[in-house]
């Protein structure tokens, strides 16, 4: 979808450019945001390499495993479906942190691996978990204690004081979090949404059998 939508961006800046006569500058313009775009990329090789590393040691020396067990009281609350020492919570704890470091490159595939350990536990393959809509509110909304990118991001382009933005982005983050886990949770107690959980269907299944 978003191929489509910079395509459409892209032909409307030259049928404008070329209706008021300055299709030169527009390809100018077009090339130096390129040029620019590389050099930036290039900047943030070393800082993203840097973090990449320590998750990775992070890992394999068993802090991500301390980690899931310290915030399993959290997780609990927030994912009741998840069985206690599964997989899913380790792999979401590192893209939860990725994301706190704000290294929103580095989170993907993390939350992707996350996402695939929670579809395991998905009773409908084809409907989204209630765990696996609250992680992507997590995910998208994320609390960032340190926003490494735009960081290095504003270093790059020569800001004098690139660290300056971090308490706007913890309080904005952590808003932004707090309303999406909110709205998460308030829209899984919806008949609407309890009707399409496969899970407390089965549950309520299992009683009827019961009784």
């Amino acid at each position: 979808m978003l191929n489509y939508i910079w395509f459409g961006l892209m032909i409307i800046a030259l049928v404008v450019g070329a209706i008021n006569g300055q299709l030169t500058e527009v390809t100018n313009a077009a090339v130096k945001s390129a040029a620019v775009a590389v050099e930036i990329s290039l900047g943030l090789i070393g800082i993203m390499a840097m973090w990449l590393g320590i998750m990775k040691i992070a890992e394999e020396g068993g802090l991500i495993k301390i980690l899931a067990r310290a915030i399993r009281p959290v997780a609990r609350f927030l994912f009741p479906e998840i069985p206690d020492g599964h997989p899913a919570i380790g792999a979401m704890m590192m893209n939860i942190t990725a994301n706190w470091l704000g290294l929103g490159n580095a989170a993907t595939p993390l939350g992707l691996k996350a996402m695939d350990q929670l579809q395991s536990l998905n009773l409908s393959k084809d409907t989204a978990s209630n765990s696996q809509i609250t992680f992507l509110a997590i995910n998208t909304a994320s609390i960032t204690f340190i926003p490494m990118t735009v960081i290095a991001v504003r270093a790059e382009l020569g800001s004098m004081n690139p660290f300056e933005i971090i308490s706007t982005s913890i309080f904005a983050s952590t808003c932004a979090c707090i309303a999406a886990i909110t709205a998460s949770r308030i829209l899984s107690k919806l008949p609407a949404m309890q009707a399409s959980n496969p899970m407390l269907q089965t549950n309520m299944e299992k009683e009827v059998t019961n009784g």
